[in-house]
């Protein structure tokens, strides 16, 4: 299994030499197994893996959202292969209403006067459907596990099984040890690559730089390490960085949660993890 980020900001896209290392793009994710695609998140980054998909046509794709919040599905109007007529993509909205919420998000984004040109001159086949907290969805060599994260309006995070490996995605989630829920740690326990929200300081959380961040739906890197300590991940990967912090803001933030959480480090944009086959004790198990 290959895992790919295209977009790992929140928020709001940011642009500029300050942020070049890390990326600008928001949140978006792919993963890749046996010719099989999860892209996670419609943020700004879709536009660029939609860019490289078109050198792989036709497309076919199961895409995931964690929620419907602007930085999430705003680069979905951009995303090439969807005006494409043998592109196939299956399209999971989060929640029991998830297929008409996401198709309702999706076209309004894109009816004037915010966008030139309609849903509709998309060309792709199209499959809505709902992402349902405990629902497995198989798809290829995938089995996806929605599971439900504390958020302003909600939010999905997804479990993922494939090749003998497990991986977690965790986005636009405020999550700390001491709020961290049962069901959601037995989820996270053990997996192989969390990737988890720590979009702000504990000084922003706490409003000792601006104001108070609490309640807002997001983590802090010390808390991230440490929910990632507490389930014994293997590896995490800061997410969602705020579109405010440069980076090198981004790479001392990491170096903090690493005092907590030693294989801690920041999402980067295309940054790629490769996740092979146990196939002896010895197998490099994450690249």
């Amino acid at each position: 299994m290959k895992v790919r980020f295209w977009g790992v900001r929140g928020s709001v896209a940011s642009s500029g030499s300050h942020v070049a290392k890390i990326g600008g793009n928001t949140s978006c994710l792919e993963l890749e197994s046996q010719g099989h695609r999860l892209i996670f998140d419609a943020g700004t980054g879709l536009r660029s893996l939609g860019d490289a998909l078109m050198k792989e046509q036709p497309v076919k794709a199961t895409m995931l959202w964690s929620h419907l919040h602007w930085d999430h599905v705003q680069g979905f109007p951009f995303f090439t292969p969807a005006f494409m007529p043998n592109t196939e993509l299956t399209m999971y909205g989060p929640g029991g209403d998830g297929e008409q919420q996401l198709r309702s998000v999706l076209s309004k984004q894109m009816e004037p006067p915010n966008f030139p040109v309609p849903l509709s001159a998309m060309r792709a086949k199209m499959d809505f459907r709902s992402a349902v907290p405990g629902r497995v969805i198989e798809t290829g060599p995938f089995r996806v596990t929605p599971f439900e994260l504390p958020h302003p309006q909600g939010c999905i995070g997804y479990h993922v099984e494939a090749d003998g490996f497990r991986f977690a995605y965790c986005t636009d989630v405020e999550m700390a040890p001491e709020t961290l829920e049962r069901g959601v740690g037995d989820v996270l326990s053990g997996v192989d690559a969390l990737v988890l929200d720590a979009q702000y300081t504990s000084d922003e959380y706490e409003g000792r730089v601006g104001p108070p961040k609490k309640g807002w739906g997001h983590s802090t890197n010390i808390d991230a390490a440490r929910v990632a300590k507490l389930v014994d991940a293997k590896r995490l990967f800061l997410f969602h960085h705020d579109p405010g912090h440069a980076d090198q803001q981004v790479e001392d933030m990491a170096e903090e949660a690493r005092a907590w959480f030693f294989n801690s480090e920041p999402a980067r944009e295309n940054k790629c993890i490769n996740l092979v086959a146990r196939s002896s004790p010895s197998a490099v198990a994450l690249g």
